[in-house]
């Protein structure tokens, strides 16, 4: 049994270390998890990851209750054991209250390396909430980017969830894949082509066109920057969307032939909806004023694929996220190396 200590890192570092306990069927022994956070432990959504890796590998498992420090997955010791991949099916998962479904989704992604068979799972919480990808970010940038690297996933969405009450309910749709290196690149990044808003709003705010102001906020905010790298905007979508409660969220996303981009942002109580989308348009000027070949999320997000795959990705800045996952990875095994003159990070 791996063991591992999250002293200094939070709840990424708990759901890669699952995820890579059952892609590689190798127990794992998690002590201090989320030990960097002031309410260290176990919360609703992490249980929740922990659960559902548990019934879709038939794991055991120790530590799988709200609060706990040390957590024990074993991939190999149920009905599975000495099976080299992971049966599908179709599971339900609750997070309470507003937990975010899509970081629930990011802890499964890499199952499908080592699917027999297609594997659904619907999940109930938060879909567009603060500290995760919002879900249009996941559908139309970070699930589209890994596509092109093999990922087979797509995800639906039938009822937004924004917080505090939550009751999103989305489903991952995951297909036996075979991932190609993935390699991103200063060389490898193509001028942007076109950009894509998408801005939704809960059916409470509609009577203040909240998702209209959001989108017309960003795109304003961007216009000199469409002129200067010769964009045009594609998509301009404008979401009502029924919610147990107020909420709102705006996307952008910047593509071109190798190039897949987003800069989210979400509405709070007091802010101006034209000011969430002008947060939005900041982020991505700046990525259109840098040589980066992808936003600082999905940098970061696909340091597990690039482990498993091989490849190269230059990323726009060292974040705590970023350090923290190259530290899980060692952990692990898995050799991955660090540029940190030219940020690239390398893998195979």
């Amino acid at each position: 049994m791996r063991e591992l200590d999250g002293s200094d890192a939070g709840g990424q570092f708990l759901r890669t270390a699952l995820a890579l306990s059952a892609v590689r069927g190798e127990a794992v022994r998690l002590e201090n998890v989320r030990g960097a956070r002031s309410n260290p432990g176990l919360r609703s959504q992490h249980l929740a990851v922990l659960e559902a890796l548990t019934e879709i590998c038939d794991a055991d498992v120790s530590g799988a209750e709200l609060g706990a420090e040390t957590v024990e997955f074993d991939p190999e010791a149920g009905a599975g054991a000495g099976v080299d991949t992971i049966t599908g099916g179709q599971y339900t998962v609750e997070i309470d209250t507003a937990g975010s479904v899509t970081l629930l989704f990011d802890a499964l992604l890499p199952l499908a390396t080592r699917l027999e068979s297609p594997l659904s799972v619907t999940a109930t919480g938060g879909t567009d909430v603060a500290w995760s990808p919002p879900m249009d970010y996941y559908r139309y940038v970070k699930l589209p980017l890994l596509r092109r690297f093999g990922l087979e996933a797509v995800v639906e969405l039938e009822r937004r969830g924004f917080y505090p009450a939550g009751g999103g309910r989305a489903t991952l749709r995951l297909s036996p894949s075979a991932l190609k290196p993935i390699r991103l690149d200063v060389q490898e990044r193509t001028d942007p082509d076109h950009v894509h808003v998408y801005s939704t709003e809960a059916a409470a705010l509609a009577d203040n066109d909240v998702a209209s102001r959001q989108a017309a906020g960003a795109l304003e905010r961007l216009s000199r920057s469409l002129e200067d790298h010769d964009l045009t905007v594609r998509e301009r979508v404008e979401t009502t969307a029924e919610s147990a409660c107020p909420g709102s969220a705006i996307v952008i996303r910047i593509d071109g032939s190798n190039t897949v981009a987003g800069f989210a942002a979400l509405g709070e109580p007091g802010k101006r909806a034209e000011r969430v989308g002008e947060e939005a348009a900041d982020a991505a000027k700046r990525f259109l004023a840098s040589d980066a070949p992808v936003d600082r999320h999905a940098a970061d997000q696909l340091l597990v694929f690039l482990a498993l795959a091989g490849g190269h990705i230059r990323v726009p800045t060292m974040t705590d996220h970023v350090d923290s996952s190259l530290d899980l990875l060692a952990s692990m095994g898995m050799e991955v190396a660090i540029d940190r003159e030219e940020l690239v990070v390398s893998s195979g």
